[in-house]
């Protein structure tokens, strides 16, 4: 009991601490911020998440992606990064999100590609050290914005997030998503104090090529 019980002390103290720093930084995909003009930014971060045998995106990948195209279309990023794992043979996250943006139309030479966004926070790091971005919107669901909101601003990227809230009518999976980003926010906490070194690898021109790519064509 004694150590459930700090268990739920550590989960509330860092869930607290992404609430904090995320605050006034999430609005909710297709409604804008409510209180004044929506967030603008060079570059949409996507945030991976499962992929099916087939090569399509899971519903909830779907939706981000959806939402991300909907940033590009609209003409409040410039540029999509799309992160994601794909560690195992046979599954590529990135690759399928890619894929599944330029099927919505998105131009391919307007996005680029993650490898190595194993987590959140990997996400984050490289987005800044590895890709050279300070300003992004981040787009995920909704229940996942105040933990990568809070990390990749702790790391270095003015972010806002995008949340997509397409979820909450999946009751059940979405209440033990909500439950485990409790226990996620403390792994979070810890990333970030630590300053843990992800797969890092070569600086990246990609973002830049892609932001570039669109000005031009946006004329």
């Amino acid at each position: 009991m004694a150590v459930m019980g700090t268990v739920a002390l550590l989960a509330a103290g860092a869930s607290i601490w992404a609430w904090t720093v995320s605050a006034g930084h999430i609005e909710t995909a297709g409604e804008g911020p409510g209180d004044g003009e929506a967030a603008r930014a060079p570059v949409a971060i996507v945030l991976g998440a499962a992929v099916h045998a087939d090569g399509q995106p899971s519903p909830w990948l779907a939706h981000r992606l959806d939402a991300a195209a909907e940033l590009y279309t609209s003409g409040r990023v410039e540029a999509i990064l799309v992160s994601g794992d794909n560690r195992r043979a046979g599954y590529d996250e990135p690759t399928v999100m890619r894929r599944y943006l330029a099927s919505r139309g998105i131009p391919e030479q307007a996005i680029a590609v993650d490898y190595a966004g194993f987590d959140t926070y990997d996400t984050c790091v490289r987005a800044r050290r590895i890709f050279g971005i300070e300003r992004a919107l981040l787009v995920t669901q909704d229940f996942h914005e105040p933990r990568a909101v809070a990390i990749c601003r702790s790391v270095g990227v003015d972010a806002d997030g995008v949340g997509d809230s397409r979820a909450r009518s999946d009751r059940i999976g979405w209440t033990v998503s909500w439950m485990r980003e409790r226990a996620a926010a403390i792994k979070a906490v810890v990333d970030v104090v630590s300053r843990r070194d992800p797969t890092l690898g070569r600086q990246e021109t990609s973002v830049n090529e892609a932001i570039a790519w669109t000005r031009e064509h946006r004329r």
